[in-house]
C-alpha cells in the first residue's frame, strides 16, 4: 500500500489517498514489463509489406531470347529473380507481428509498472474542472504550480476528461492525456511524470485492483 499526497489546482496540499495494487515479484518484474512493452509495440506494426514472387510477376510467357548463339546465359522467362523486374526470393509477405501474453500477465505488468512509478505520481483534485474554455496556457501554468519541469514528458490520467481539457492539452507536445481505464505499460514507463486526477486513482483501484 502506498500513500499519495493530493494537491489542488493551485498546487497546495489538499489531503492524502492510498493506492494498493498487487505487483509482480522483484525477480520477475523487469522481464514481465519488458514483454508487455514488446507486445504493445509489436501490435502497432501493420505487417503489410509485400513483394511479388516469380509466379506473381506479370509477363514471362515468351522466352526472352533464343537458347544458343547469343553468348549470354540462357533464360527461360523475364520473371526470373536473376533479372531486373523479376520476382523476389523469400521477400516479405503480409503477416501479423502480434505477440501472445495472457490477460493475467498483462494486468500484472500494468500494475507493476504503475507502482514502479509511484514516486513520480502527482495526484490533483478536480483537474481542469475550473476551465470553462480551452486554454493551453492554463494547463502549462498548472504544471508549473505543481512543480513539474516544462521539459518533462507528462502523462495525464483522468477518468472522464472533458472536451475542454482535451482541447487544452492537445497542443502540448510533451503532454499526453489518456483515460484511467485505458492504461498501458509503455506510456506509464515512458513519461517522466504521471499526473493523476483524484477520481482516476479511484478508477484505477477499482478496475485493476482485483485479479
Amino acid at each position: 500500500m502506498t500513500s499519495c499526497v493530493v494537491r489542488d489546482w493551485q498546487g497546495r496540499e489538499a489531503g492524502e489517498v492510498t493506492l494498493d495494487l498487487k505487483i509482480a515479484k522483484e525477480a520477475t518484474a523487469r522481464d514481465l514489463m519488458h514483454r508487455a512493452v514488446l507486445r504493445q509495440q509489436a501490435h502497432v506494426r501493420q505487417g503489410n509489406a509485400s513483394t511479388l514472387t516469380r509466379s506473381e510477376v506479370r509477363g514471362g510467357g515468351r522466352k526472352p531470347y533464343k537458347q544458343k548463339g547469343t553468348g549470354r546465359a540462357r533464360q527461360g522467362s523475364v520473371r526470373t529473380p536473376l533479372r531486373p523486374g523479376g520476382g523476389i526470393i523469400f521477400g516479405p509477405k503480409p503477416r501479423s507481428y502480434n505477440l501472445v501474453m495472457n490477460r493475467k500477465e498483462r494486468r500484472l505488468a500494468l500494475r507493476t509498472a504503475l507502482m514502479a512509478r509511484v514516486d513520480d505520481i502527482t495526484v490533483v483534485k478536480d483537474f481542469g474542472s475550473a476551465l470553462k474554455t480551452p486554454k493551453t496556457r492554463e494547463i502549462t501554468d498548472a504544471l508549473g504550480r505543481l512543480g513539474i519541469n516544462k521539459d518533462a514528458k507528462v502523462l495525464v490520467i483522468l477518468t472522464n476528461p472533458s472536451e475542454v481539457v482535451h482541447r487544452s492539452v492537445r497542443n502540448l507536445q510533451r503532454v499526453k492525456l489518456i483515460q484511467a481505464n485505458h492504461l498501458n505499460v509503455f506510456d506509464l514507463l515512458h513519461a517522466n511524470t504521471l499526473l493523476l486526477g483524484e477520481e482516476a486513482l479511484a478508477t484505477i483501484q477499482e478496475v485493476y485492483g482485483d485479479d
